[in-house]
């Protein structure tokens, strides 16, 4: 029966999100029909279980969303976004189109930019490209997810991405985690993808296909759908409604737009590497600071540092240009809590679906599965972002329930931490890709597409490059170790 209790929260959980369900009341309601089903107590679970699980995880990384959200609408409303993807549609023009998005996309992401404010910069600068080029619009959802939402949110050493933040307390790393093959999976993600999308306008040029029709959905149609805000926030870091809030100012020079994503990038390498190993946290282990340790907290640390120089670094170029700073500082603001709260409440239900006695039994299956404990990490990871739809929902509770098992196992096999934390990133950004995904959802609709004409490329660039790239990391890391 407790089986079946965890089986039958976990599918409500999923069936009704896919249907625009709050996932904050999804969540509680699935984990109390687990609990039920296993005879437990329902009122402690709620509130010593599922409660004090989900603020852990809202006290640990809401610094995370919050200074992520505010510094992707600013550099929105700054008009830096455009800056950037202007610049490289300039470079690369009609003959590259392609590139230019993906390359667009990924500049952004990897400086700090949600990818939800990249989708409503890139899709119109994308479809007037795509249109100029005779690329089929059907194509531009693609080619914006290999950008935005691939090497750039799990592979690439240093990313800002709250998906590269959350192994860091559990395996005390740093966000340059295997870097070496963090880097060759993302240069397979990018290969594999350049080279599918290639394909596929080759083809479409050879049958005579053009743009075709179709809208683009503005921001302000994204925030009158109720169903897209709840798919959108469970799936990443930033409530779409807030992007109709603010003013975006002319676009500024490449420079001011690039030096704050160059920021975040530098200090986090600075803080991660140099800054913070130099300091004297010894003091870190007293009571009144949890009884922690830089190895805990440091990468968070770094990351929000990163953060918040950027956003300085963007409000001094800026501030004379920002018509409405007040509303962009609080749309950016307001658009970090309810994604926050909402991962928070799977991190809640997962872990009361782990302290029910049949977790046991799934537990032991998932840390038996052949290949060593990369596999059956990937394997996790990828299963429990697939069944969410939230590759840090799905990362955090993975590790919540067998973080603590697989150190034990690298610790006694002499395996680097570093690469358990880079497999488990990768394995969390595969399968979160699925149909009812929020980001693939709202780029859809963003696009002005459907599942039908453009969701296959999608799977190719991000499912199936993805894929490559984890096993790719796997093997060379069971080969070689981590570098």
């Amino acid at each position: 029966m407790g089986l079946l209790g965890i089986l039958l929260g976990l599918a409500l959980l999923v069936w009704l999100a896919f249907r625009g369900w709050s996932v904050l009341l999804l969540a509680p309601m699935a984990a109390l029909i687990a609990a039920l089903f296993a005879g437990q107590p329902l009122l402690a679970h709620w509130t010593q279980t599922f409660m004090v699980s989900g603020a852990g995880f809202f006290a640990q990384f809401f610094p995370l969303f919050l200074l992520g959200a505010v510094f992707g609408k600013l550099m929105e409303d700054s008009g830096s976004i455009t800056a950037i993807a202007d610049f490289m549609i300039s470079k690369l023009g009609q003959k590259h189109a392609v590139l230019a998005v993906v390359l667009a996309g990924a500049f952004v992401t990897y400086g700090g930019v949600s990818l939800f404010v990249a989708f409503f910069v890139l899709a119109p600068m994308g479809q007037e490209l795509f249109r100029t080029a005779g690329i089929p619009r059907r194509l531009m959802p693609a080619a914006i997810v290999l950008g935005t939402s691939t090497f750039t949110m799990s592979a690439l050493p240093g990313t800002p991405s709250i998906q590269n933040a959350i192994p860091m307390p559990f395996f005390g790393t740093t966000p340059f985690a295997a870097p070496g093959l963090g880097f060759i999976a993302a240069l397979i993600m990018m290969a594999f993808g350049m080279w599918w999308l290639g394909r596929r306008e080759a083809s479409a040029r050879k049958l005579g296909e053009g743009f075709g029709q179709g809208d683009l959905l503005s921001a302000q149609d994204i925030a009158k759908r109720e169903t897209l805000r709840e798919r959108a926030t469970t799936a990443h870091e930033f409530d779409p409604t807030e992007i109709v809030h603010g003013t975006e100012a002319a676009a500024p020079s490449t420079l001011a737009a690039a030096l704050p994503l160059i920021t975040v990038v530098a200090v986090n390498l600075a803080m991660s590497l140099f800054i913070l190993p130099a300091l004297d946290t010894s003091f870190l282990n007293q009571p009144q600071w949890g009884n922690t340790s830089l190895a805990r907290v440091g990468g968070v640390w770094a990351v929000v540092t990163a953060l918040a120089c950027a956003i300085a670094v963007a409000l001094a170029l800026n501030f004379r240009r920002l018509a409405a700073l007040r509303a962009t500082l609080d749309a950016g603001a307001n658009a970090a809590v309810l994604p926050a709260v909402s991962v928070a409440s799977l991190v809640g239900f997962g872990a009361v679906v782990a302290a029910m006695p049949a977790f046991a039994g799934v537990r032991d299956a998932v840390l038996n599965i052949g290949g060593g404990p990369l596999t059956s990490l990937a394997v996790a990871t990828n299963v429990l972002a697939a069944l969410t739809g939230s590759a840090s929902g799905g990362l955090t509770i993975a590790l919540d329930a067998l973080g603590p098992t697989y150190m034990e196992r690298a610790a006694a096999i002499g395996m680097d931490p570093a690469l358990l934390h880079r497999v488990a990133v990768i394995g969390s950004g595969t399968l979160d890709t699925l149909p009812h995904n929020g980001a693939v959802v709202t780029l859809l609709a963003v696009c002005g597409t459907k599942h039908g004409e453009s969701y296959g490329d999608i799977v190719m660039v991000g499912i199936v490059g993805a894929v490559l790239g984890l096993v790719a990391v796997i093997v060379l890391g069971t080969m070689f170790g981590s570098f």
